[in-house]
């Protein structure tokens, strides 16, 4: 019964991608919708693009099935408890909902306003709103850093790939709107009006949407999937990560609901172990130290794309949790980037490349990443490591400072 509910659905999702209307195939849906959960509509997903479907079509998709969905999913309300890391998650969602009210009502006074010199507390207020907005983004580093992994552990992969697409989506709109208001100055009063109208409607409508699809399927989809211990490994990392200044201090005050189990940790041989080395031996604790008081930040890929290894140095640039750790490394970048990775990877494969390298700004620093390939001595293909560093002091450096020059 359930694999026939299915196949109906997705023959009635295949007739929205054909162009039939939501209202043309609202009947349909209803007749199978009874009973359907969060986690089949994610099997659905993970189906239809097994069998081709583009990604970015079950993107465009999502948004029209799930309105079809909308009433039966708010019927099922999702029970969370308050020790559980979904309900910081859902919680951060509701600021972020009131964020977009107050910046509706504040780009509606403006709109009403005939001359720039009425909207000084509005532009003001705009500018905290906008701030408060790009201030968001260690939620998403969670999700794309601790969620997503683990529920991509559990056969889940295509709603997080999506939910990631939207994530960039909106960090763009986002920067836009910080963009509009902070050279409000450099335009007519008629062109704010216009551009504030318009990345406003925007920004709301793929946000509030986005936090429809997680609050109803995704993180629904993560309670039935997620077992107890990798609830506790999702607390600790997102911990790590930390979060945006206006998440509640009592749920991050909240315990969890089991004590953390103490774990070995993993590897060949213990602390004082010795691993003999060509130039030199070196003891597990000594590799570890070593490692991390590096001024870069390195991951390893084996040679079937899996993470491997990170180091943790101090102040890292770019977010690593353990829960990347057997990850495919294509899943770790954005869609609109996966590409460059398998064709880097190839190159390096096929001995084409000796490194890749790339350079971006970021908070203004200017940040050095570069790819590597590893191979044995016999060049065998072993893996490729990222290396990535902040070059931004690196580049002011002239003349010389000699070993004799230093002072304590």
């Amino acid at each position: 019964m359930a694999e026939d509910r299915k196949r109906k659905m997705k023959d009635l999702i295949r007739q929205l991608h054909a162009g039939a209307s939501p209202q043309e195939v609202k009947e349909g849906f209803k007749q199978v919708l009874q009973g359907v959960g969060p986690l089949e509509i994610a099997e659905i997903e993970e189906e239809l693009v097994g069998e081709g479907l583009p990604r970015e079509e079950i993107r465009r998709l999502c948004d029209v099935h799930l309105a079809v969905f909308r009433e039966q999913l708010q019927i099922q309300k999702l029970e969370v408890a308050s020790e559980n890391p979904i309900s910081i998650l859902m919680e951060e969602h509701r600021i972020f909902l009131q964020l977009l009210e107050r910046l509706s009502a504040n780009v509606s006074n403006i709109q009403r306003a005939q001359e720039i010199n009425y909207v000084g507390m509005e532009i003001t207020q705009l500018k905290q709103i906008a701030h408060d907005l790009l201030s968001a983004e260690k939620h998403y580093l969670r999700e794309e850093n601790v969620l997503f992994p683990i529920l991509e552990r559990h056969g889940v992969t295509e709603p997080p790939a999506i939910m990631w697409m939207e994530h960039n989506e909106l960090r763009d709109k986002k920067k836009h709107l910080y963009s509009i208001i902070e050279n409000y100055s450099a335009v007519s009063f008629q062109d704010l009006k216009e551009q504030l109208a318009e990345t406003a409607k925007s920004l709301s409508t793929v946000l509030s949407s986005h936090i429809f699809k997680e609050n109803n399927v995704l993180f629904p989809t993560a309670l039935r999937v997620f077992t107890e211990q990798e609830w506790r490994d999702v607390r600790k990392e997102f911990d790590e990560i930390g979060y945006p200044y206006f998440t509640p201090k009592h749920l991050l005050d909240m315990p969890t609901a089991v004590p953390v189990e103490k774990r070995e940790p993993a590897h060949e041989f213990g602390p004082e172990e010795l691993l003999r080395l060509e130039t030199g031996t070196l003891s597990k604790n000594e590799v570890e130290a070593i490692l991390n008081a590096l001024p870069v930040d390195i991951t390893f890929v084996d040679s079937e794309d899996t993470v491997r290894y990170f180091s943790k140095s101090e102040g890292r640039i770019f977010v690593r949790t353990k829960a990347v750790i057997g990850r495919k490394v294509q899943l770790c970048h954005p869609q609109k980037s996966i590409h460059i990775v398998e064709k880097i990877l190839k190159a390096f494969k096929e001995q084409k490349k000796d490194v890749s390298e790339f350079w971006i700004r970021k908070d203004n620093r200017l940040i050095h990443i570069r790819y590597l390939p590893v191979r044995d001595r016999d060049g065998k293909y072993l893996g490729t490591i990222e290396v990535t560093q902040d070059i931004t002091d690196l580049k002011k450096i002239e003349g010389e400072k000699r070993l004799l020059d230093w002072k304590d």
